[in-house]
């Protein structure tokens, strides 16, 4: 079953958890404080939105093709929205200082078309930025009979039309997409205390609906929940999923 978009808004403050660390190691060297005009592309239901103009000062604007996202974003950020495709941006050239997303690219038809896009959007000098797209077949699950999980979640996105390996795509998208000074890197993993019940809950109901989409044993799938529950509360959970970022900057001179 699709999720409710109420339910994405707690997972889209999720994953904002997630690469927090990675954010705060992001912003000042794409020099956020100093950007007047952002666009947060694929801003969902707006989990970043606040942060971005708090951290900048300036202007930020939020576009996705979601209504119902946006509709819940218009409760939890002031910020300009707009409805509209990530592949045809309803921006003038050279609109912002800084284009972003967040786990946006892998759920797109044509990443490298939404790159340019990105790129077109942003003023000479100005930063594109992926702050963070995953890649899947790199996921490490212990105890290794969770193995599984990673197994079906890859199959299922694929089947959606996502890109469960966009991550280790980055470098060449950014690179074919014109920009100069390309960095990418990979966000570490740190485990010092289980996930929250809510946190774990977000993370199954998530993992059930993608998994919804492709045949599975149900049984096995519960066995498989009842030891990820297990095994966190023993302290032995492992789950990494290598999650990328790469930004660089629009050319001065021509694109």
């Amino acid at each position: 079953m699709p999720l409710p978009t109420a339910d994405w808004h707690q997972r889209f403050k999720q994953q904002a958890q997630w690469t927090q660390d990675l954010r705060a190691y992001l912003y000042p060297r794409v020099e956020l404080a100093d950007a007047s005009k952002i666009l947060d592309l694929g801003c969902g239901t707006g989990a970043l939105m606040g942060e971005l103009h708090t951290r900048s000062n300036g202007a930020v604007f939020g576009v996705d093709i979601h209504n119902a996202h946006l509709r819940l974003a218009q409760h939890n950020v002031s910020q300009p929205l707009t409805l509209g495709d990530a592949h045809e941006l309803p921006y003038a050239d050279g609109t912002f200082d800084i284009t972003l997303c967040h786990f946006t690219l892998m759920w797109l038809k044509t990443p490298a078309q939404s790159l340019r896009e990105m790129t077109r959007v942003t003023r000479p000098g100005g930063t594109v930025l992926a702050l963070a797209e995953p890649d899947y077949d790199g996921r490490i699950d212990y105890p290794t009979e969770l193995e599984q999980l990673g197994k079906w979640q890859i199959e299922s996105l694929r089947r959606q039309g996502a890109d469960p390996l966009i991550g280790r795509r980055l470098a060449s998208l950014f690179t074919a997409a014109g920009l100069n000074n390309v960095e990418t890197g990979l966000l570490g993993g740190q485990w010092n205390k289980p996930p929250s019940n809510q946190d774990w809950e977000t993370e199954w109901q998530v993992l059930e609906s993608d998994l919804s989409k492709t045949p599975r044993d149900s049984k096995t799938l519960r066995v498989l929940r009842s030891l990820d529950k297990s095994a966190w509360e023993r302290g032995e959970r492992v789950l990494f999923v290598p999650t990328f970022y790469a930004w660089g900057r629009v050319p001065k001179s021509g694109r």
